[in-house]
């Protein structure tokens, strides 16, 4: 499905990745409902996007009453909806799940698979009306490979991967295309907005994180070409094709990796 001439509801469209796929919708010609929950946030990605091609939304997308109401306030001000980009999403404190809080396990999986499923489920109505339209759910390379510290965000993006090819399989023949998307390391501000602290970095680290503004690309063009699956990203790609020969093999180079790493 082009995006000219569409509208799109994109999350977390207050920063990162969400800001960028919000600006670049604009640039090729579409409508963006944005919604994230930091006000200020959208208003500067309206800004940045072009205050006269986007709505603004603060929404909490874990409250399900709130994401209920939210379609009849985008079609009131937009008219019509094409295209949902289900992108908010925050990680985890680097500990392992022996470590974890009972609320901050929660809040991962009510921000990653719940906001996710309530946005699907408030605005799948209104998509089936259209001549087209399709649903783009951002998962994450941890949502087919695990990563010590980081288990329970790879469970709630592993979750919205089955979420995800689930909706394929149940809107095939319809007028829905849906695409699942795995980046790799992005260059976004997640570790700000999941409240944590911002990790360092050696050289060989940041040379393999991808712009925010290539990765959006990737997941715009993939929506265009009804991708059933996009992967952003060399280390989303290899850790992909090493997973699929060898489940064993990769999680163990990822233990490996990321224990020497933080010696």
């Amino acid at each position: 499905m082009k995006v000219k001439d569409k509208v799109f509801v994109v999350t977390g469209a207050g920063s990162g990745m969400g800001r960028e796929l919000s600006i670049q919708l604009v640039r090729k010609g579409a409508q963006v409902a944005l919604v994230d929950i930091n006000r200020k946030g959208i208003q500067e990605t309206a800004v940045q996007a072009g205050i006269e091609r986007v709505s603004f939304h603060e929404v909490d997308i874990t409250d399900r009453n709130s994401v209920h109401y939210l379609p009849s306030q985008v079609l009131s001000q937009l008219g019509e909806v094409d295209g949902l980009i289900n992108n908010a999403g925050i990680i985890q404190p680097f500990l392992d799940v022996k470590g974890l809080d009972y609320a901050v396990i929660e809040k991962v999986m009510n921000v990653n698979f719940y906001g996710t499923l309530y946005m699907t489920k408030a605005f799948l109505p209104e998509l089936l009306k259209r001549p087209e339209a399709h649903i783009a759910n951002v998962s994450s390379m941890g949502g087919f490979i695990p990563f010590p510290g980081q288990t329970v965000y790879s469970a709630s993006k592993a979750a919205v991967k089955i979420l995800t090819e689930g909706l394929y399989s149940e809107l095939k023949g319809t007028n829905v295309g849906v695409t699942v998307i795995h980046p790799g390391a992005v260059n976004t501000n997640i570790m700000k907005n999941s409240d944590l602290k911002t990790a360092s970095t050696n050289s060989e680290a940041g040379s393999k994180i991808l712009s925010a503004e290539k990765a959006a690309a990737l997941m715009i063009d993939g929506i265009e070409r009804n991708k059933f699956r996009v992967l952003v990203g060399k280390d989303a790609t290899l850790l992909d094709m090493l997973y699929r020969f060898n489940p064993k093999m990769a999680v163990d180079l990822i233990v490996k990796k990321m224990k020497k790493r933080s010696e």
